[in-house]
Formats: C-alpha cells, sequence, structure tokens
C-alpha cells in the first residue's frame, strides 16, 4: 500500500462527495490529535478569496490543528456571503471537533464569482467529521476532493531521521490551470510528525516554498485562492528543532523542499492541454536569487512555450525573454542549451550561434520531457524551475472553461 498522509503519527483525514461537484469528492478534511506548529504562504494577487483572508489571521499564531477544503467554488469574489461561509467553515469544523476556531485553516477551490453554497459545505462538514480515519484510503480520499480540472490526484510521502528519530512527511497538492510562479499559485498540504518551533517552521517553509512552489508555470495567472500550509506536529517526539544548528535541522529542510518540490512537479505534469514538461536551469550565475528570476522570466514567456509546443528550436526567443528578466547578464559570456535530460544541443556558445542539425531537434523537441539550460559562466550559483509549453488544447479548454 503507498503510504500518504494517515502514515504521519497522529493524522486523520476524510474526502467526501457533499454536491458542490458533481459526481466527484468535494469536501477534504485533515486533522491532527495535537495542536501543531504551523506556517503557510498565500497568494500575492491583490483580489484575495475569503478563505485565504481568514487562514492569515487563523495562522498568525503559528498553530492549528485541523484543515477543511472544499472544491467545485473557490469562494472568491462572493462578498459578505462569502466571508461568512468561509466563517461558517471554520466555526462548523472547530464545533465538530471540539477544538479553538483559531485552530482551523480554510481553503476553496473551484470556479470564481459564483455564490458560496454554505448549506451544502457545512453539512457535509457535519456529515463527515466523524469519519476521520487513518486508514489509507481516507488519504487518498483527501487527495482526490480537493481536485478541480486535475486529471490526477497529487500526493507524496517520505520517511527520514531527524537526530536519530524516525520522521514521517506527507502531502497533497491540486492545480493544473491558473499556474504561475507568485507563490505556487494552487494549494498544497503537508503533514509532519517532527516536533518544531513555530517560528523556525515558518522560515524554513517560505525558503522551501521558494524553491519549489514559485518556480513552477504553465499559464502565467496567479490564483485568488493559492495556498500552502504545513503542520508539523511533534508525534514523533525527537528534541524540538529550534534553532537551523540543531541536530537533524537539515535533512528536515532537505526533505521539505524535496516533498514540495515533488508536488510543484506533478502540478506542471498535469498542466491544463500540456503536451511537454520543461526543466529550466541555470548554472554559474553570480547568486541563485538572479537564475530564479531569469527562468520565471523564460518559462513564463508565451513565446517560448508556444515554441516548445510546436517543436520549434527558436532560441531567439529564450534570449529574448531573459533579457526581459531585469536582472544583469552578459550575453557573451553565455552558453546556451536545448533538448531532453539524454540530448542536449548547444545553441549559443559565448554569445555566439552554433550550427546544429534542425531535423534531429526537431526530433529531440517531440519528447514530452524537455530541458532548456542556461550556463551564465559568471558564478557557481545554480537555480531549477518546471513549465508546460501552451497548447492548442489549452486555448480550447479554457476558452469555454463555465459553460
Amino acid at each position: 500500500m503507498i503510504k500518504n498522509l494517515t502514515n504521519v503519527r497522529g493524522i486523520t483525514c476524510w474526502g467526501a462527495h457533499t454536491g458542490v461537484k458533481s459526481m466527484r469528492r468535494d469536501l477534504a478534511l485533515i486533522y491532527s490529535e495535537v495542536p501543531a506548529s504551523a506556517a503557510a504562504t498565500f497568494t500575492k494577487n491583490q483580489v484575495v478569496a475569503e478563505p485565504i483572508k481568514l487562514s492569515r489571521k487563523n495562522i498568525a499564531n503559528g498553530k492549528a490543528q485541523a484543515i477543511v477544503i472544499n472544491a467545485g467554488n473557490a469562494n472568491a469574489c462572493t462578498g459578505e456571503q462569502g466571508r461568512q461561509g468561509a466563517e461558517a467553515m471554520v466555526k462548523t469544523t472547530a464545533e465538530e471537533l471540539g477544538i479553538d476556531e483559531g485552530l482551523v485553516l480554510v481553503a476553496s477551490t473551484g470556479l470564481i464569482g459564483e455564490p458560496f453554497p454554505t448549506d451544502d459545505v457545512v453539512d457535509g462538514i457535519k456529515e463527515n467529521i466523524g469519519k476521520l480515519s487513518n486508514k489509507s484510503n481516507a488519504g487518498s480520499f483527501a487527495a482526490n476532493a480537493i481536485l478541480t480540472t486535475d486529471t490526477f490526484a497529487k500526493e507524496g510521502f517520505l520517511e527520514f531521521d531527524v537526530d536519530g528519530i524516525e520522521v514521517n512527511m506527507a502531502g497533497i497538492a491540486k492545480g493544473s490551470g491558473m499556474i504561475h510562479p507568485n507563490m505556487g499559485t494552487m494549494l498544497a498540504f503537508i503533514v509532519c510528525d517532527v516536533a518544531i518551533s513555530p517560528k523556525l517552521l515558518d522560515k524554513t517553509v517560505k525558503a522551501a516554498v521558494d524553491k519549489s512552489f514559485n518556480m513552477i508555470t504553465v499559464d502565467g495567472d496567479t490564483s485568488t485562492n493559492d495556498m500552502v500550509a504545513v503542520l508539523c506536529n511533534g508525534m514523533a517526539k525527537n528534541p524540538e528543532l529550534t534553532s537551523t544548528k540543531d541536530p537533524g535541522y537539515n535533512t528536515f529542510k532537505a526533505k521539505l523542499e524535496e516533498i514540495m518540490i515533488h508536488l510543484a512537479q506533478t502540478i506542471v505534469s498535469d498542466g491544463e492541454g500540456c503536451s511537454k514538461f520543461v526543466r529550466y536551469e541555470v548554472v554559474n550565475a553570480p547568486d541563485e536569487v538572479m537564475g530564479r528570476k531569469l527562468i520565471r522570466e523564460i518559462s513564463s514567456s508565451t513565446l517560448v512555450k508556444t515554441a516548445m509546443f510546436g517543436r520549434d528550436p527558436n532560441w531567439g526567443r529564450i534570449m529574448c525573454a531573459a533579457g526581459n528578466a531585469g536582472v544583469p547578464f552578459d550575453f557573451e559570456k553565455t552558453d546556451l542549451y536545448l533538448g531532453s535530460d539524454k540530448e542536449l544541443v548547444k545553441m549559443l556558445e559565448k554569445g555566439k550561434p552554433q550550427d546544429f542539425d534542425r531535423n534531429n531537434m526537431k526530433r529531440i523537441l517531440r519528447q514530452s520531457q524537455l530541458h532548456i539550460k542556461m550556463d551564465l559562466n559568471s558564478g557557481k550559483h545554480r537555480a531549477e524551475g518546471w513549465g508546460s509549453d501552451l497548447t492548442t488544447d489549452y486555448v480550447m479548454f479554457n476558452s469555454v472553461y463555465t459553460t
């Protein structure tokens, strides 16, 4: 049996169908037996969904014990009615579990601007709280209940040692459209049984999000509902991590980055209508932040995306996008490679175009996994990101999204 959320000590969950979505689970519940250290990042969009406003408030004290998520309605641009709906989700969950409302995080995903179906969601919470379980199928139900246009559930699990103590970490995510690096532009929930202080967890989560969810893009649109939340309930009973110098902290940090990168990559691989997964790499940069900025600009370029879809080795589009990133780099020192992980072809050397076999390159670009690599030859730092192509299927799908 594949391990998931329910294999983390003290975590129970459930996923159910409440009627908000037709024929699919649309309500997920995640619960920790004890209050957990909690940290989260949220959308940078100025139009913010009601659940995001509430979760920002509730997580301010660095503690949480439950997460409730509905799919099928984003509860964004819904005004007072939507605010009351988000508050009802929190209130009902807290009452049914017998915990403080401030320990409940809430998230929503689905159509923007539709009246929020408060009664259906609240009734669903009441009917399903009693079904919370630590059985494996409960974890799978929760992973499936947060999906919208996704074609598969996105899950991850890691087992590792922190200061000699076995620790479990698991996560679920959703996202396939309205994905653009500026927090992560999707939903992701990670639970772990490590003991760590809220302050240190917050610092670690933000750094890990920058290397993972903030380095993906599908269509360049930052959602109104983006949220990454991490709960660590301490039930592994390791000596609490309070400092970056504590034994085992570096292992925890690396594993958190690993599971976030895994979940981020699954989102890109499920991009709406996409036919290609593109790995972007910048090496030998003066600093990592510069490399990330270059990747974000290149990976979000419509012209680069369409070239990858059309199997067009138009490297000029890549360099043009890089030049628009707002960071100084020396084009005449730059090498550029295009292809796949197994067949990278040098297109530029120190800024000079290189001869290449166009027919062979078109053959390489037919592959579903592509690789674009820039070598700045100006430092020792590296950055990586992930994106998709832009297809006619994406345009057709999103042109009739609500109709």
